[in-house]
């Protein structure tokens, strides 16, 4: 396995307390014990959805992370959740992509439900019995929010969703789905047009498509939800009816822009770890290749990027955790955390030369994994026009600001545990 380091970095240290450390040497110690066997296991079998690490994780409640202790949580906060989802994605990012993608529906819940809805389900959550999916993207829209075309129709006191879900992460794994649907005619403003639902994975008419597997992240379900007719209960919707866009929003920029930043920046360590273990043992004159000046350089570079995306990455979080307006640091940690371990991962390729070729080698893998945390909560364009309007002063809603109250559960007492 490539070196990572076995504490955190100084430069971390002003975002971490007590208790952080402790959750940073449990997932490292999960991760070692846990998951790095099955990494082998899982690129062997793409097809096959990897549930065992899923109920693993479950029973340590670390899907309950962010979730309150009334019902049952940690109530750790966003660094916590930062610190699991990176140290997983230091050895898989498809076991940590599991773990993510359950705690931005949590986010939707909690931040959106109601407290008969907090009750019966963040519950369930935080003891491990059901993970959960948010299904907003589209075939033919994608991340247009605004294009749903899955409608939901009043039928007395229930709602009837029809339409296609795709690229759900969890998809095969969750009891819960939050579905984002339309409620009104296509010509009314996103903003008052949809609604979110929760839907049972058992509830008639809703399928899973069977799992294929995709580029990287092998082991991870992200398929398609088919909603046919699908009837639920009218105290199932999430937040009020039209408030759909705000739901899947402000879930995609608390969770799910830090989850991905956090997915990048474990596939970055590793890919900084293997390429340096290796130029430090292949023997090149009467050296190694580490002691070539010109690839020292590249070297440089890929840590001054891996530095920087860890600053981003919790610094971003830690201002969530404090209530602070923040929602630009989230999304810029999103944008350049993917594009600074894509940049890393490339030039890792190319420094392996023609070991980089060998498809198993574990640098594969990392260039494929990383591929993923570019399309999910916005790709790289959608970023930037985000971060536009933050410059523009033209970012009317901050959901961080918004929800503080909801953000900043985490103790601010440094020595708390």
């Amino acid at each position: 396995m490539p070196a990572t380091p076995t504490t955190p970095p100084p430069a971390l240290r002003p975002y971490l307390t007590a208790r952080h450390e402790l959750l940073w040497d449990e997932a490292q110690q999960f991760a070692a014990d846990e998951v790095a066997p099955r990494v082998a296991s899982m690129e062997a079998a793409p097809h096959k959805v990897e549930d065992e690490l899923a109920r693993f994780m479950a029973a340590r409640g670390w899907f309950g992370v962010t979730i309150p202790k009334k019902y049952g949580g940690m109530e750790a906060g966003h660094v916590a959740k930062t610190v699991l989802i990176h140290r997983l994605a230091c050895v898989s990012a498809a076991a940590a992509a599991i773990l993510q993608a359950t705690l931005i529906p949590v986010g939707a819940v909690d931040h959106w439900g109601t407290v008969e809805q907090k009750e019966r389900w963040l519950s369930q959550v935080a003891d491990g019995t059901v993970l959960t999916s948010i299904a907003v993207t589209e075939q033919d829209t994608g991340g247009h929010i605004g294009g749903i075309e899955t409608v939901a129709e009043r039928s007395g006191e229930d709602w009837v969703l029809t339409g296609e879900k795709v690229h759900i992460g969890n998809s095969h794994l969750a009891g819960l789905h939050v579905v984002v649907a339309r409620t009104a005619p296509s010509g009314v403003s996103a903003s008052q047009a949809l609604t979110a639902f929760l839907v049972e994975s058992d509830r008639p008419g809703l399928s899973v498509s069977g799992h294929r597997p995709g580029l990287g992240l092998h082991g991870f379900s992200a398929g398609r939800l088919n909603l046919d007719r699908v009837r639920v209960p009218g105290n199932n919707v999430v937040g009020e009816i039209g408030q759909g866009l705000s739901v899947a929003q402000s879930s995609s920029i608390l969770y799910g822009r830090p989850n991905l930043a956090a997915i990048s920046l474990g596939i970055h360590e590793a890919v900084v770890g293997t390429t340096t273990a290796y130029l430090k043992r292949r023997p090149r004159y009467r050296g190694t290749l580490s002691d070539l000046p010109v690839l020292r350089d590249r070297i440089g570079d890929m840590q001054a990027r891996l530095c920087a995306a860890r600053i981003l990455a919790y610094q971003s979080v830690h201002l969530l955790d404090q209530g602070l307006p923040c929602d630009a640091d989230l999304v810029n940690a999103k944008y350049l955390g993917h594009q600074w371990a894509m940049r890393s991962a490339q030039d890792a390729m190319e420094l392996h030369g023609a070991q980089a070729l060998d498809g198993d080698y574990v640098l594969q893998r990392l260039w494929r994994d990383i591929q993923h945390t570019y399309p999910p909560a916005g790709t790289g364009e959608v970023q930037r026009i985000r971060l536009a309007d933050a410059a523009l002063s033209e970012d009317s809603i901050q959901w961080s600001g918004r929800l503080a109250a909801n953000a900043a559960r985490a103790s601010p007492d440094p020595t708390a545990v």
